[in-house]
């Protein structure tokens, strides 16, 4: 629509030109025809040739993204997410692979559960992940395993980390974990690579890695920074060598009023653990309608 529009807004004047053209004789009309004509196709093609910088400025202005009102609600808040904004979005990199066959469940208590790959391509692993967040889970191209507070931001996602190299959870630096989530195709760096990040606290918590960090991001609309706290659990499930991380955070100003409880009881909720074995072939699931598997 916004096509056609700005199309007729162009070819008006050539409209204009051509139906001002007066016959006073059946030579003259003949003429003046063809002379009118060239008038309107002349016109359309320099009009044409000069539509795409204005659908390209349209598309900038939906593309435009608020980054308030996403870390707030989890939502652009730029405009509609329709094509140009999603195609334009590249899913962040969690290190999340889903098992072939398998989708993401939540049950009405909460409770998530999915069934993912570590490992490689040549060798891979299938782990069962759990764990019980009060928001709804997200759906969507951009989203792995994540669930948000649609009205406060509040939030939980599962990343995956690079391969351990044998290293305990206990031996690995905190920047091990931090590049993941930081990473500029991280989680976080959705919107544009967050500042200030700190590791405040590391810790081993019944085998498993616990870390506070807190980070800010660039508001564009106000070039505010915008704090945030995050609780990270990292495991690594028996038999494979990859961290699977449940991050749980809020706002720094909701962290300080409650939103740090809530955090600690869904990271406390997160099991990564082997699945079953059985005589079904692990297969990456394709979310890409075919163009790769990113396993």
């Amino acid at each position: 629509m916004k096509f056609l529009a700005i199309l007729a807004l162009y070819s008006f004047p050539a409209a204009l030109a051509f139906s001002s053209v007066k016959c006073n004789s059946p030579s003259t009309s003949k003429s003046a025809l063809h002379a009118s004509r060239r008038d309107v196709i002349a016109t359309a093609t320099a009009s044409m040739l000069a539509l795409p910088s204005v659908v390209n400025a349209a598309a900038a202005v939906q593309d435009s993204l608020g980054i308030d009102e996403f870390l707030r609600t989890g939502v652009d808040g730029g405009g509609n997410m329709g094509v140009s904004s999603q195609a334009g979005k590249s899913r962040p990199q969690t290190g999340v692979v889903f098992r072939d066959g398998t989708d993401v469940l939540q049950s009405k208590k909460g409770d998530v559960s999915a069934e993912i790959l570590v490992g490689t391509k040549a060798d891979p692993k299938s782990v069962l992940i759990s764990f019980t967040a009060p928001y709804k889970l997200e759906t969507g191209s951009v989203y792995d395993v994540e669930c948000r507070d649609q009205k406060t931001g509040d939030g939980a996602f599962l990343a995956v980390t690079e391969k351990t190299d044998g290293k305990s959870l206990e031996d690995l630096d905190s920047s091990f974990f931090m590049k993941r989530l930081f990473d500029p195709t991280g989680r976080f760096s959705f919107y544009g690579p967050p500042t200030d990040v700190k590791v405040k606290k590391s810790t081993m918590v019944e085998g498993n890695r616990l870390l506070e960090v807190s980070f800010s991001n660039l508001s564009q609309s106000t070039n505010a920074e915008i704090p945030r706290t995050a609780l990270v659990v990292a495991t690594i499930p028996k038999g494979t060598d990859n961290a699977v991380m449940l991050v749980a955070s809020a706002n720094a100003s909701r962290w300080k009023k409650g939103a740090n409880v809530a955090s600690k009881t869904i990271v406390d909720s997160f099991s990564a653990i082997p699945s079953p074995k059985t005589s079904m072939k692990l297969r990456a699931k394709d979310r890409t309608n075919g163009a790769s598997i990113d396993f």
